[in-house]
């Protein structure tokens, strides 16, 4: 396949204009056109998005334990421009847990639409103080055995835990060697934090919620993430989550390296509002917004294209938007060499817009799925 009459971000997420040359699923070349060119009608290309920390969507939860559940994730994501993606897990118990990781293992491969990298293991080595909408009763200390038995069933991308509960730092120290550890709903104070990222913390989940925040007396997570060069850094950008102001002041203090733009979405994405359930917890959205009965918010009800044109709206520059959408998520899960950008030998996960930043198409490894 030859797509020609277009503009794409290369690798440098710079525009260029030339086309595109695809052979089994991969780009293989660019600037060949022939009498059986695709015309692309002028649109400009764009790297398939990573969401790497999403639940649910189109009513379906990646924890239903069913194919026709992550088929819907599958297909309504790429329906948004996410060419692949880490379904992510809840605070359940371990049999609970077995159960979805054997379907999601099962289904990998089978993808209609975006693909699956690996799980999200969002707890259950959480916070009480700072569970958020994860179920108290599943909370427990960190346990390697349980980890390495979940992980043989179904890759683990990324594991999230508060650093200042019990066996946290030596489970992180160990478990970094295979799987990005992640702090995450987490009462931690500054100085615990900081010391986590010297025993095998490297990332942070949804920046600012569900964890101490900064004040000028005590720093807390917030202020270590901000002192730290190295630590990527999830942010929900559905204009909820965070005030735009707080976004900003993210980009700017983190720079455009280790921004990591996440839907953090829910079953009820691309639902009307009403009554859901999000790991054996009702959650009820209203006006688009979820939250428990006793008001505690509950993940979002967004996408992650919808979230770049918002960053863009807040101000961002359009390349530090799309770098927070593609390599950087990529990168922070280590799948940069196959994906997130468009460049020979690369997965051909393409998404085509017009110039008003209307999705028109969306490719996953060479397959027009949308």
């Amino acid at each position: 396949m030859i797509l020609s009459n277009l503009t794409f971000y290369n690798k440098n997420l710079e525009p260029e204009r030339s086309s595109i040359t695809i052979e089994n699923g991969k780009i293989t070349g660019f600037g060949d056109v022939n009498s059986e060119a695709t015309d692309m009608n002028d649109l400009t290309a764009l790297p398939g998005f990573i969401d790497i920390h999403t639940h649910g969507i189109g009513g379906a939860d990646a924890c239903d334990k069913s194919k026709a559940s992550l088929d819907i994730l599958s297909g309504h994501y790429a329906k948004h421009g996410v060419t692949s993606f880490c379904p992510t897990t809840m605070t359940l118990s371990y049999d609970e847990l077995k159960e979805i990781f054997g379907a999601i293992e099962n289904y990998k491969g089978s993808e209609c639409g975006a693909y699956i990298h690996g799980i999200n293991m969002e707890g259950p080595y959480i916070s009480l103080e700072k569970c958020g909408a994860q179920n108290k009763d599943y909370i427990r200390k960190a346990d390697t055995d349980e980890f390495y038995k979940l992980n043989g069933i179904s890759k683990i991308s990324l594991v999230d835990l508060a650093p200042e509960t019990e066996n946290a730092l030596d489970f992180a120290d160990e478990i970094s060697k295979i799987c990005v550890c992640s702090v995450a709903h987490t009462n931690a104070s500054y100085q615990e934090t900081k010391k986590s990222f010297e025993n095998g913390f490297s990332h942070v989940t949804h920046l600012f919620n569900a964890m101490t925040p900064f004040t000028h007396r005590a720093p807390g997570v917030v202020g270590a993430v901000f002192e730290n060069d190295s630590v990527n850094c999830e942010i929900i950008c559905d204009g909820f989550h965070l005030s735009p102001a707080a976004v900003r002041l993210a980009f700017k203090i983190l720079g455009d390296d280790r921004c990591v733009a996440i839907s953090d979405s829910l079953s009820s994405t691309d639902c009307e509002d009403g009554e859901y359930m999000l790991g054996g917890q009702k959650v009820y959205v209203k006006n688009g917004r979820a939250h428990l009965a006793d008001g505690t918010i509950a993940g979002s009800t967004t996408n992650l294209f919808d979230e770049f044109k918002n960053l863009i709206s807040f101000g961002i520059p359009f390349k530090s938007a799309l770098k927070a959408c593609t390599v950087n998520p990529a990168k922070a899960i280590g799948v940069y060499d196959v994906c997130a950008s468009i460049e020979k030998g690369k997965n051909a996960d393409l998404i085509f817009i017009d110039d008003k930043l209307n999705l028109k198409h969306v490719m996953v490894k060479g397959k027009m799925i949308f």
